[in-house]
């Protein structure tokens, strides 16, 4: 059992990580995107995860790029 006087009480904004502003835009432009691709068929739950990734990795790309 960890003893009280080494354990420190760490608010939750220190134990998240922080998005960066670009990286908060790409996430928000792949939702956009993936919630299209949902739309119109073209991606289904079981394949949700790998499409988020592509789409992600793409936009960051390009962002990165310019």
């Amino acid at each position: 059992m960890a003893r009280p006087e080494l354990v420190k009480n760490i608010s939750r904004e220190e134990r998240l990580p922080r998005l960066t502003p670009e990286n908060e835009v790409i996430l928000k432009t792949t939702k956009e995107i993936v919630v299209k691709f949902i739309e119109m068929g073209r991606c289904s739950p079981a394949s949700f995860d790998e499409v988020f990734k592509q789409v992600f990795k793409t936009i960051k790309e390009t962002v990165s790029s310019t």
